[in-house]
């Protein structure tokens, strides 16, 4: 049965979603950099941007008022974590609902606000799509009002980034929302998703997070210094780690590029006009640089039995990381002690710098090695992930042995359940053989951290 695995060729953290990005200098709109900004990929939780936007131009039309009491449906109350908690039936301001979605990402306060305001979540997707286009987001297609992945559900990095700028010079009332850390949702406080991020980069004010499996870590932030000020958008961070430091250098970078004293242009209103009459314009949409799995190591068993039930399993794998993400752990997620975006090498510690597959400029935090200093022969583990499930934690366990299988040889394959998930981990390794298993993981864009010992 040992051999039934040898099919599966990487870890699971290899499976990245599809990555883009984009920097502009908010000012004038200038694009000052970027990289498959007209593929079209999962938004997730941005698309929460475009349902606070159309909750500040329903006040500003006068259809709805912040201190509106919406009663909360059974559809709002249903909708998974990330949420605020709402109920069937109780009835909230709207304010604080805006505040819920704005700041925690919550799921059930998204929905409540477009039911609110269009009757439905589907009238509301209409009102979304019609939003989009009049901003000039040619490329979007809104199916819901919180972003969990939904086929046809899809967005640009240079929508996203259009729709961030609309929202600081359409409504400069309501952005502070997006720098608050926490805030009072009505039946509680609650933190913000970014407030990690917005803690480490200086001058940084919003905007939006987003995650699903299908997504990867999403992040449309801004950020001001001096007389300028920058947005920066990145699809498919790898973690919040690696998501949050490319972030802060997109926008170092936009620092440097952008004049300091360029006029201010603010964008025009939406041109519903426009979009009614159905204009868009397309874009070239560029390849997504992007390997969904390594290839196999040379000299790979090609057993026919085994290529027969491939398949099957990376039908199973490729299920498995479309399905929706439990953003529950989303909170726990950012607010967890991660990688900072400047890593201090602390003493007893040796830091690897990462390996950027060629082509792309993403995942450049260093990751760090813990080295016990005592002598304790085969009393050490290696981390290689966290998982929502004990089953996508053993399966990425399997696929690392069959990758690491003269550095794994023989460890012992544990999950461990903690608050925050599954720690898949191998136990019983020497030293040498845990640095070294983990020195080959990272190597392939894997994740890895030696603990030891036991």
């Amino acid at each position: 049965m040992a051999l039934f695995w040898v099919v599966l060729t990487a870890p699971i953290v290899a499976l990245a979603a599809p990555y883009a990005d984009m920097v502009i200098d908010a000012r004038t709109g200038e694009v000052l950099h970027s990289e498959n900004a007209d593929t079209r990929l999962h938004p997730a939780s941005l698309t929460k941007m475009m349902t606070l936007y159309i909750a500040f131009e329903a006040v500003k039309n006068g259809e709805i008022t912040m201190d509106t009491m919406v009663r909360i449906s059974s559809k709002a109350a249903s909708e998974p974590p990330s949420k605020l908690g709402l109920r069937a039936g109780q009835k909230i301001k709207l304010r604080y609902l805006v505040r819920a979605a704005a700041v925690k990402s919550a799921n059930d306060a998204a929905t409540a606000i477009g039911e609110a305001i269009e009757g439905s979540e589907a009238a509301f997707a209409r009102r979304m799509n019609r939003t989009a286009k009049a901003l000039g987001m040619t490329r979007t297609t809104f199916k819901n009002a919180h972003g969990l992945t939904e086929e046809g559900h899809l967005s640009t990095a240079r929508d996203m980034t259009t729709l961030g700028r609309h929202l600081f010079y359409d409504y400069p009332q309501y952005y502070n929302l997006f720098s608050r850390r926490s805030t009072d949702a009505g039946i509680k406080t609650v933190n913000n998703t970014n407030r990690r991020f917005l803690a480490a980069y200086k001058g940084a004010d919003g905007i939006k997070t987003g995650y699903t499996r299908a997504a990867g870590f999403n992040l449309v932030a801004s950020a001001e210094r001096g007389n300028e000020r920058i947005i920066a958008t990145v699809f498919g961070g790898r973690s919040t780690a690696t998501r949050n430091a490319r972030v802060a250098e997109l926008l170092d970078l936009g620092f440097r590029k952008a004049p300091s004293n360029a006029p201010t242009r603010k964008p025009s209103g939406p041109n519903y006009a426009l979009a009614d009459a159905g204009g868009v314009i397309e874009r070239k949409v560029t390849a997504v640089k992007t390997s969904l799995r390594p290839m196999p190591r040379p000299g790979a068993t090609a057993d026919p039995v085994l290529l027969a039930l491939k398949s099957d399993i990376e039908q199973a794998v490729q299920e498995a990381q479309e399905a929706t993400y439990d953003e529950s752990r989303l909170d726990a997620e950012e607010g967890a002690p991660t990688v900072a975006i400047t890593p201090v090498t602390r003493p007893e510690e040796v830091t690897l710098a990462s390996v950027k597959p060629e082509g792309r400029l993403f995942d450049n935090v260093q990751r760090v090695i813990s080295r016990a200093t005592l002598n304790g022969e085969k009393r050490y583990s290696v981390t290689v992930g966290l998982y929502s499930s004990q089953y996508m934690a053993e399966k990425a366990l399997l696929r690392t042995a069959l990758d690491e299988i003269d550095t794994l040889e023989g460890a012992q394959r544990t999950v461990v359940k903690s608050r925050k998930g599954f720690e898949a981990q191998f136990r019983g390794l020497s030293e040498g053989k845990a640095d070294l298993a983990c020195k080959r993981i990272i190597a392939r864009n894997g994740v890895c951290v030696v603990n030891g010992p036991a």
